[in-house]
């Protein structure tokens, strides 16, 4: 029985290297979604549990063995026998609590980094979709009629057969301007004597599309880059934290590679070979029962960044919730324009292109950029290795 838990022991300590070091080839994997990966992760450590249960079970059956024979003892030797055994049995329980700990810890730890790569790969998709959503100068073309050519035309002929006593000419500023631009348009057009009734309705006819779909969208139009603007400005935010989270996550394996560099050179091997000695200098010290302490705090500095992880998948997901609220109303305000059918001609092909990346982004957030789904039950089996039935 004694060889049967001295190997007990020997295995427990070298499942940091192989029952479960398949894991770590995972870390450059983005095949599983991070709900999968949580699923996995909370199946391992169920696993990892159940494995470390039969071993316990074990020990508990000698140290009961032990008990009985300190009880049943009637020599001193046989009672200082079975104490010094009992003693043996309680320290290679304590070693194999700490080394279920640290297991339990490292797939943790791994997962942390299959996540925080999918989430970063989710982040850059998101800042490279605001930044081709729309520009500035595609939302100020489309909203303003100084820059469509009919208007230009109707302004120059105006200008051209325009009263100089009466007439006056708009300066730079208010000229780009679309209101006071519309306006004056209007006060030349309709106070021209030279142009006949005829003319002046043609001219109306040529631009009442453009004049109409500009002054009841350019609000609207506005409020959509100003707002996506400001998404992206959360988005580098985001990023920000995601970058940071990653330099705290790999702090205690010592590997000092910022995330982008790292995904640049897809250097995550230099990951799995540092964590690989971080957890051979953590196993040796567990051996060496001078250096538990030291084990103790080795083991902390892996548990407390993924308490960060989690923390930061609540601030991801408020984020995606965010620009997906923000998108749906984008798109209610682009189909809110009321004569789309009748202009249908005449609107430009910024407005249809526009229209169609926000119905794509709306489908995108629900789906590729979609919240991280993990409820409270699912939370603390992450966080604590813990089910709520345990």
């Amino acid at each position: 029985m004694k060889l049967i838990i001295y190997i007990t022991i020997v295995l427990s300590l070298c499942s940091i290297q192989t029952i479960y070091g398949k894991d770590v080839d995972f870390i450059s994997d983005t095949d599983l979604t991070i709900e999968e990966h949580i699923a996995e992760l909370i199946l391992t450590i169920k696993d990892i549990k159940s494995n470390y249960q039969y071993k316990h079970s074990i020990i508990n059956r000698e140290l009961s063995k032990a008990s009985k024979g300190i009880t049943e003892s009637i020599t001193y030797n046989q009672k200082l026998f079975w104490l010094i055994e009992k003693d043996k049995l309680k320290e290679k329980q304590n070693l194999l609590t700490l080394s279920e700990l640290t297991d339990i810890s490292k797939i943790r730890y791994i997962k942390g980094l299959q996540i925080i790569k999918i989430l970063y790969e989710k982040t850059l998709a998101l800042d490279h979709h605001f930044a081709s959503v729309s520009t500035f100068n595609e939302i100020n073309k489309i909203a303003n009629p100084n820059n469509y050519p009919e208007f230009e035309n109707i302004k120059d002929i105006m200008t051209k057969k325009g009263d100089k006593k009466k007439g006056f000419n708009l300066t730079n500023i208010l000229g780009n301007n679309i209101y006071a631009s519309v306006a004056h348009s209007f006060i030349s057009l309709f106070s021209n004597d030279n142009a006949s009734k005829l003319e002046k309705e043609a001219s109306l006819k040529e631009v009442e599309c453009i004049l109409d779909f500009t002054l009841r969208m350019h609000n609207d139009l506005n409020t959509i880059y100003f707002e996506t603007v400001f998404l992206q400005k959360s988005n580098d935010n985001v990023m920000n934290e995601l970058k940071q989270l990653f330099t705290d996550f790999t702090k205690p394996i010592k590997y000092k590679t910022p995330l982008e560099e790292c995904r640049n050179t897809d250097d995550w091997d230099s990951v799995h070979g540092d964590l690989e000695s971080y957890l051979e200098a953590l196993n040796t010290a567990l051996l060496d029962e001078s250096q538990r302490y030291k084990a103790h705090k080795m083991q902390v500095n892996l548990e407390f960044p993924i308490d960060r992880l989690l923390q930061f998948i609540i601030q991801y997901n408020a984020f995606i919730d965010q620009g997906a609220k923000f998108y749906e109303k984008f798109g209610i305000m682009l189909d809110s324009y009321e004569n789309e059918k009748q202009c249908s001609t005449k609107l430009p092909l910024e407005y249809n292109k526009l229209k169609e990346s926000i119905s794509i982004a709306i489908n995108k957030f629900n789906t590729a950029y979609k919240p991280v789904e993990i409820n409270g039950s699912k939370m603390k089996e992450v966080l604590y290795g813990l089910n709520e039935y345990d």
